[in-house]
């Protein structure tokens, strides 16, 4: 059974860098073909995609994030982290770690509830 599971803190001030990670289990980030993904979805507003990171452990993301995002990996603890730069109460949400594979996610975290907040 694939599990993923979002950890960081849910409080953070503007300016400030937000570092989230996602532990993932059942499952190898580096398999052939996965795509492990980071999407967010602000109150009252719809899912927004922020990036991925390849099984081949390179990274896209999303334009209008691009210049404050990055999504790394520590494959020893099969682990992929977001770091968001420059936070604003804009980016207060709650955040997602999914698998995608075949062009679909089959894979969700819970989600994790992140406040920007001074």
């Amino acid at each position: 059974q694939v599990q993923l599971q979002e950890s960081g803190p849910g409080l953070v001030k503007p300016s400030q860098t937000l570092s989230l990670t996602c532990t993932v289990s059942g499952a190898s980030i580096t398999t052939d073909y996965l795509y492990w993904s980071w999407i967010r979805q602000p109150p009252g507003k719809g899912l927004e995609w922020m990036g991925f990171i390849r099984y081949s452990g390179s990274a896209d993301y999303s334009p209008s994030l691009k210049s404050r995002t990055s999504i790394s990996r520590d494959t020893s603890k099969n682990q992929f982290t977001l770091q968001l730069s420059s936070v604003t109460p804009e980016d207060t949400a709650v955040y997602y770690c999914a698998r995608a594979y075949d062009a679909e996610y089959d894979y969700w975290g819970q989600g994790t509830q992140v406040t920007v907040s001074s």
